[in-house]
C-alpha cells in the first residue's frame, strides 16, 4: 500500500486511476526528469536518473492496477482464479503473491499477517483464497510469470 500511495502522489493522483490522465502526467514528468536535460557536472544530473527510473517504474505500476487494464484483464483473471491450483505462494509485509498452475503470478496488496497465517494454515488453500482473497484485495499481474505451465 505504500508503494501506491508514493506513486498516486508522485503522478498526482488523489482518487482513481484514469489512463488517459495518467499518460499526461507521465509525459510530462518524463520531461521533467529526463537525464539529458542536465550536464555531467550538473548535480541534479544524479537525481534525475533515480526519478527518471521511478516515474517510469510508477507509470507501469499504475498501469497494471488501473480499473481499465484490470477490467481488460478480467476474463483472464476469473479463469485463472476459478480453474487453477496454488503452485507458491510468498508473503512480505503486505503484498502476498500466488502462482498458479498456469504459470501466471498475481499480488494481492494489503493482505496482513494474520490473514496469511489463516491462509497457511488452511486445509484447503484454494477455497480459502476464493472466499477471503481472491476478490477482496487489490491485485495485479506480477510480472514474473513462467513460460510453461505446470501440470
Amino acid at each position: 500500500m505504500k508503494r501506491i500511495n508514493e506513486y498516486k502522489k508522485l503522478f498526482q493522483i488523489d482518487k482513481e486511476i484514469d489512463l488517459a490522465s495518467l499518460k499526461l502526467m507521465y509525459r510530462k514528468l518524463v520531461k521533467q526528469w529526463h537525464p539529458d536535460k542536465y550536464l555531467d557536472e550538473d548535480p541534479l544530473k544524479a537525481e534525475a536518473l533515480v526519478m527518471g527510473r521511478q516515474v517510469t517504474d510508477g507509470y507501469h505500476f499504475l498501469v497494471s492496477i488501473a480499473p481499465e487494464t484490470k477490467l481488460a484483464n478480467l476474463a483472464e483473471y476469473q479463469k485463472t482464479i476459478q480453474e487453477c491450483g496454488i503452485v507458491d505462494y510468498k508473503h512480505k509485509g503486505l503484498l502476498l503473491e500466488i502462482t498458479f498452475t498456469d504459470g501466471s503470478s498475481y499480488e494481492y496488496f494489503g493482505v496482513n499477517s494474520n490473514l496469511y497465517k489463516k491462509f497457511i494454515n488452511s486445509d484447503k488453500q484454494v477455497r480459502f483464497a476464493k472466499r477471503f482473497i481472491y476478490e477482496s484485495f487489490l491485485y495485479r499481474k506480477s510480472k514474473k510469470s513462467s513460460d510453461e505451465a505446470i501440470d
